[in-house]
């Protein structure tokens, strides 16, 4: 039997839809598949490349109100968000179905809403005949991500199967886990991390994190933690501009460490007590794993707030809305006990999933 050939679809919108994309692709060439990562943005390019990107300018007061904007035009209201499905299908359908047709996969994953709306479409009127599966990294606010003729949909939370189901009803859905890096799912102890990145033995210790964009008040988180008595570490992503400021604004101050984009975040999630993150995702299900009290807060823009409306029901996550809020919930979780970090071990992983929707 040939090797099962996946493809994978991604978007470079920040991190959170590529590291999902690569961790996927290297759990099914550990299992024998053979498994693609393709920038669909690219790869499609033209006015759907232009608007994804365009709509992505996180930085200033301008960039933000437009996302806002965007986001209520095409997820909240059901006339404009229909419109706004089918103008998205119509520019990026032709040149997804050539991508499929060069690749010629088995199975076709995405790990980006946009796309997965568009192959949904695809779908339902029989253009792609390969089984398609939405893999999920956002908790809800799940218009985009779930489709009803998508075959599989895959989600990081067990909460989010709800939400899917009543946009998707005869779907397969499943939680699982593998869209992290492996050791986040075995990460060393408190101490074992803190001497390994040369962090203070005792006394709490904050992580602030503004995402791939580096977006945020993570200068106001940093501030919130030094008072609430923590050693802060703030990771700034790809935002060069973002890690000059603040380094400059905590120079004077040894009890602050200023980071660019990192891959030892299982290690500083496991060195610290409390993560305070910008753009939810998979880092606050990234953070609970390795034992450190996730608190979304210093964004807040389009689907971050359902996003945010969730955590606070399903209990995930604390939310504060302004420092006020902040000042607060650090130290409620500073005193709390850690979350579980076995929460997830007993789900299956993602790409066992896909094997076996690709019949394998």
């Amino acid at each position: 039997m040939s090797e099962p050939r996946v493809l994978i679809l991604t978007a470079s919108v920040g991190s959170g839809h590529d590291l999902p994309a690569e961790r996927l692709r290297a759990a099914l060439a550990d299992r024998g598949a053979s498994a693609e990562v393709v920038d669909a943005l690219r790869a499609v390019g033209g006015p759907f490349e232009r608007l994804v990107i365009g709509g992505s300018r996180f930085h200033t007061t301008a960039g933000n109100v437009a996302f806002d904007v965007e986001y209520a035009f095409a997820a909240q209201l059901p006339p404009t968000r229909a419109f706004a499905q089918a103008a998205t299908a119509r520019m990026a359908g032709p040149g997804l179905l050539r991508l499929i047709a060069q690749r010629r996969p088995q199975v076709v994953v995405s790990t980006y809403p946009g796309v997965s709306e568009v192959l949904g479409r695809l779908r339902r009127r029989g253009r792609i005949g390969q089984p398609v599966c939405s893999a999920i990294t956002d908790l809800a606010a799940l218009r985009w991500w779930a489709h009803p003729a998508i075959d599989l949909h895959l989600c990081i939370h067990p909460e989010s199967r709800g939400e899917i189901a009543r946009i998707a009803p005869r779907s397969r859905i499943v939680a699982v886990r593998g869209f992290s890096a492996p050791a986040f799912s075995d990460p060393p102890d408190r101490a074992t991390a803190r001497a390994a990145l040369a962090l203070p033995a005792d006394g709490p210790v904050v992580v602030v994190s503004g995402g791939g964009w580096g977006v945020g008040d993570l200068g106001g988180a940093v501030a919130e933690a030094r008072a609430a008595g923590a050693f802060a570490i703030v990771v700034c992503g790809h935002a060069e501009a973002v890690r000059a400021a603040l380094t400059d604004r905590f120079a004077a101050d040894p009890g602050v460490r200023v980071l660019g984009f990192s891959e030892r975040l299982p290690e500083l999630f496991a060195a610290a007590d409390a993560l305070v993150h910008t753009t939810a995702g998979l880092t606050i299900l990234e953070a609970i794993m390795c034992g450190c009290a996730p608190i979304s807060y210093g964004w807040g823009r389009a689907h971050l707030r359902a996003n945010d409306r969730a955590y606070r029901r399903h209990g995930l996550a604390r939310v504060a809305r302004d420092r006020s809020a902040l000042r607060a919930q650090l130290r409620a979780a500073l005193a709390a006990p850690p979350p579980a970090r076995d929460a997830l071990a007993a789900l299956p992983q993602a790409a066992d999933e896909l094997l076996a929707l690709a019949g394998r």
